[in-house]
């Protein structure tokens, strides 16, 4: 007569259906996600020429179209997951970094555009996103901090560029952000050395916004002096 399987192999022969079942979710996850990236690294290259002065809303349209990708990009990470209720904290950290890039590059083109930050809500509904499968709070909060790099060197370029206005819009944007990270209690992880790193884009902006004053450069890029003697 055959030997019943002791509990001992019948749970490990549950683990082994277990951990099978959770590879190939995750390479399921890792192949939308590698998509994700591709799609982040082609609206990262268009961004990046907003630092030459190329026309903002020519290249704001070049990447929107990209927003469209990775909105249905999302869309097939929620199905994945989709087939595993419940799991969504366990796999998260598979496209948490990922995600954290999207929102930063969302907040960015948002403030191009409008001159504000792009809230929590609407950064879900540009990638489709709901409360199935939503927008981690830490990594929006994250991606706007990264989106604040980008800043202190839009403001020297923008400055190159002799839009002498600028520093002062973006010292604005960036001390009301700075304050309103202030209300939040940060623990010492990630997010609080991100937060951390924010005021020294604020100093950043502050010096070229000071440097600007000091001159007396004014948005059209005159000397105060020079304006004054060409009005009387």
């Amino acid at each position: 007569m055959a030997v019943p399987p002791s509990s001992l192999e019948k749970q490990f022969d549950a683990f082994r259906v277990q951990l099978e079942q959770s590879g190939k979710l995750r390479d399921q996850i890792r192949s939308v996600v590698s998509e994700i990236e591709s799609s982040t690294r082609l609206i990262y290259a268009t961004l990046l020429l907003v630092h030459q002065s190329r026309p903002t809303p020519e290249l704001l349209e070049k990447a929107k179209s990209q927003v469209n990708v990775l909105k249905e990009q999302y869309k097939q990470l929620a199905e994945v997951l989709g087939g595993s209720p419940g799991q969504y904290h366990r796999y998260h950290g598979d496209w948490r970094s990922e995600t954290q890039t999207v929102v930063s590059m969302l907040t960015f083109m948002h403030w191009l555009e409008t001159g504000s930050l792009l809230e929590h809500k609407e950064a879900e509904e540009k990638l489709g996103l709901n409360s199935d499968f939503g927008l981690d709070v830490e990594d929006y909060l994250i991606g706007v901090c990264f989106m604040s790099n980008e800043l202190p060197r839009y403001v020297v370029n923008q400055v190159t560029a002799g839009d002498y206005d600028c520093p002062r819009k973006v010292l604005k944007f960036l001390t009301d952000l700075h304050a309103a990270f202030r209300m939040l209690n940060l623990r010492n992880d990630f997010l609080r050395k991100k937060f951390d790193g924010m005021k020294y884009d604020l100093r950043k902006v502050e010096e070229v916004y000071y440097d600007v004053k000091i001159r007396g450069l004014t948005p059209n890029g005159e000397p105060v002096h020079d304006l004054e003697t060409k009005e009387s």
